[in-house]
């Protein structure tokens, strides 16, 4: 290994370029690795960092209008044809055309070389992202973040905080790039940490294999409940499931009502999730709300549902079981579960979260903006319906 040891922990930034430029010029990555003395995952995470693989374009693009198309679109201007016409002639879309007419000043003032040069401006790269640019945009967009907004909740709330100022406006996916190519250097690298997978690079995940599931009695399924439940209608139609803490070990319950998509925490005795505790738990849990909303409970196939016939003695409120290994039959709940887990990591032990903590991190996933209700919160649908 090389004077940095194998994890390349101290190596000068300028061995670093070196190595992400060797990469990125098509060198595997074992030989580099080798060369330098550090680990291939080392080498990985410098061209992460760097913002992984650029995308290899051409001098200009055949999907860009060159200069001598520009010279026929300003003869045909002259001319006096339409654009339409003048699409035709080229073999190019008439909104191509139109855009790059009023782009460039217009039927009277287009230019085909000063319209040429103003393209390869545009193209230039790199540029100087908007979000390092501006500094009020910037400020906005890490106070969504460390608010835990996703960054197409911050995309939106701008328009609708600022629906006059075009300085104000940014997506979501630049809001991602910002955060994951570092290069750019436009928001604070720690607020991926604030993102809801915590990644500090876009990829998409492996399904983990469903788990096996033992039968439980008296199960009514899922097709037999209500259709005003499928189409969302009527509140008080609820999913629910447990998030696990560290080997499996610990527990909390979590609800959400599909309407409003309303998130309710149940702190579980010692974190324990036996059949017991869990009924017991939310025979008390649905004591919170009044009883109209409260029509129905779904939850999965598993062992801690083993005393559903107990629960719903107890409440008057029947429980629906999904198919095996189908979590998407519980979407609301398994989308807000992702959301818990930016306040209840993986890995971490539940058996101390107090019932006051779940109730803190409810009242922030309630406040926050859903793009389903129209970017109202759950918890102004839930005062709708109560009012």
């Amino acid at each position: 290994m090389g004077v940095w040891g194998g994890r390349g922990r101290g190596a000068p930034r300028v061995v670093v370029a070196g190595v992400v430029a060797r990469v990125r010029s098509g060198e595997p990555v074992g030989v580099v690795a080798v060369d330098v003395g550090v680990t291939a995952r080392t080498v990985f995470r410098w061209l992460a960092d760097a913002g992984g693989m650029p995308i290899e374009w051409s001098a200009r693009s055949p999907l860009r209008l060159s200069l001598d198309e520009r010279e026929e679109i300003r003869v045909g201007l002259e001319q006096q044809m339409s654009l339409r016409a003048i699409a035709v002639q080229l073999g190019r879309a008439p909104s191509t055309i139109s855009r790059e007419v009023a782009a460039n000043g217009g039927r009277d003032e287009y230019r085909a070389v000063g319209a040429d040069r103003r393209a390869h401006d545009r193209a230039r790269r790199p540029k100087i992202a908007k979000l390092a640019r501006c500094a009020r945009l910037r400020a906005f967009v890490e106070d969504g973040l460390e608010r835990w907004w996703s960054p197409q909740q911050i995309h939106t709330k701008l328009i609708e905080v600022f629906p006059d100022d075009e300085e104000m406006r940014v997506s979501h996916e630049t809001i991602y790039q910002s955060l994951f190519v570092q290069s750019r250097g436009a928001l604070r690298r720690e607020l991926t940490t604030c993102l809801r997978s915590g990644r500090t690079q876009r990829r998409p995940i492996a399904r983990a294999a469903a788990s096996q599931r033992g039968q439980l009695r008296g199960m009514v399924m899922i097709s037999e409940r209500p259709a005003e439940a499928d189409d969302r209608a009527v509140p008080g139609h609820w999913e629910g499931d447990l998030i696990m803490g560290a080997n499996n070990h610990s527990a909390v319950a979590t609800l959400v009502e599909r309407t409003t998509r309303y998130v309710m925490l149940l702190a579980l005795p010692g974190g324990r999730h036996t059949a017991d505790v869990v009924a017991d738990v939310l025979t008390a849990g649905v004591q919170r709300l009044p009883d109209h909303l409260w029509q129905s409970l779904t939850w999965d196939q598993g062992r801690e549902m083993a005393h559903h016939q107990r629960f719903t003695i107890a409440t008057g409120i029947p429980v629906y079981f999904c198919d095996p290994h189908a979590p998407w039959m519980r979407g609301s709940n398994e989308n807000t579960n992702g959301l818990i887990r930016q306040y209840l990591p993986k890995g971490i032990s539940l058996r101390n979260v107090t019932q006051h903590r779940l109730d803190e991190i409810a009242v922030s996933l309630n406040g926050r903006p859903r793009q389903t209700l129209n970017w109202k919160t759950p918890a102004e649908a839930l005062d709708i319906l109560l009012r």
